[in-house]
């Protein structure tokens, strides 16, 4: 089997990386989208192992549980909120 990095499987399962945003979408999960599936997926699941053969980014996508979603979902409001708070103090300035 052909290991590659894992953005270069990114255009062959692009469907999978929808159907599991769809699949949040309908356990209200709400403004999923394709592009933050993607990006949990190489913060959380694939911050180490990069290189991977096809069956096991498509099963990486498919195991992505909810949990792990919204975890990903609030660091990156939180760390978003901190940017913002950060650039308002330095223009108050």
């Amino acid at each position: 089997m052909i290991e590659k990095h894992v953005e270069d499987w990114k255009p062959i399962i692009h469907r999978v990386i929808e159907s599991k945003a769809e699949e949040f979408r309908l356990f209200g999960y709400g403004d999923v989208t394709a592009e933050t599936v993607w990006n949990c997926l190489l913060v959380k699941v694939w911050r180490k192992e990069k290189i991977m053969k096809l069956h096991e980014v498509v099963e990486d996508v498919f195991h992505l549980s909810g949990h792990l979603y919204m975890s990903y979902i609030t660091m990156e409001t939180y760390q978003s909120d901190d940017l913002m708070a950060s650039i308002a103090a330095v223009t108050d300035l």
